[in-house]
C-alpha cells in the first residue's frame, strides 16, 4: 500500500479531489500554506493499493493546473510506503 501526499493550490483542490472520489478513490483534505508568497494550498491524503498507484498519480496530473512560463510548479507529489493499515 502506498500514501500519497499531494500538495495542490486551492483552485485546484475541488477538482482534483472530485476526479479521484469519482474513480473510487478517498481523499482527505487538509488546508495547508507555503512558498514563498505563502500561497493558499490544499494538501490531499490518498492511500492507494500499489496496483492503482499510477491510476491515482495521472489523474492527479491531468486535473491541476498546468504550469506557465512564471511558476515553476503548481503541484507536489510525494509517494510513500504504508507498512500498516487500520480503520476502527
Amino acid at each position: 500500500m502506498k500514501l500519497i501526499i499531494a500538495i495542490v493550490r486551492d483552485t485546484d483542490n475541488d477538482i482534483v479531489s472530485h476526479a479521484l472520489n469519482e474513480s473510487g478513490f478517498r481523499v482527505t483534505c487538509i488546508a495547508s500554506t507555503g512558498g514563498l508568497w505563502r500561497k493558499g494550498q490544499s494538501t490531499l491524503l490518498i492511500g492507494v493499493e500499489d496496483e492503482k498507484l499510477e491510476g491515482a498519480l495521472q489523474i492527479i496530473r491531468n486535473n491541476v493546473t498546468k504550469p506557465s512560463e512564471n511558476d515553476s510548479h503548481h503541484s507536489t507529489i510525494f509517494v510513500l510506503n504504508v507498512n500498516q493499515f487500520s480503520q476502527i
